[in-house]
């Protein structure tokens, strides 16, 4: 991973636990948007693809066998206002 040589999964991991579930959707919305500027050659060693992955998992822990379905919702919810 290139780009992310610097990066310390360790230390973004730990962020989640002191955040709310609204910051964790926020984070994981600013990451998604942040991937559709990365070209499709460069998605492999892009670090936002690192991230995303971390932060679904987080949510995922969060909401024990929902998967994404409350980021999905908290997106429409969004959608909505």
């Amino acid at each position: 991973m290139a780009e992310g040589q610097d990066f310390d999964t360790a230390a973004f991991a730990d962020q989640f636990s002191a955040m709310t579930d609204e910051e964790l959707f926020v984070l994981m919305q600013k990451l998604e948007d942040e991937s559709g500027d990365i070209p499709s050659k460069d998605r492999d060693s892009s670090e936002v693809f690192v991230r995303i992955a971390m932060v679904e998992t987080a949510i995922e822990e969060r909401f024990p066998g929902q998967l994404l379905a409350p980021y999905k919702d908290w997106q429409q919810r969004r959608l909505d206002i």
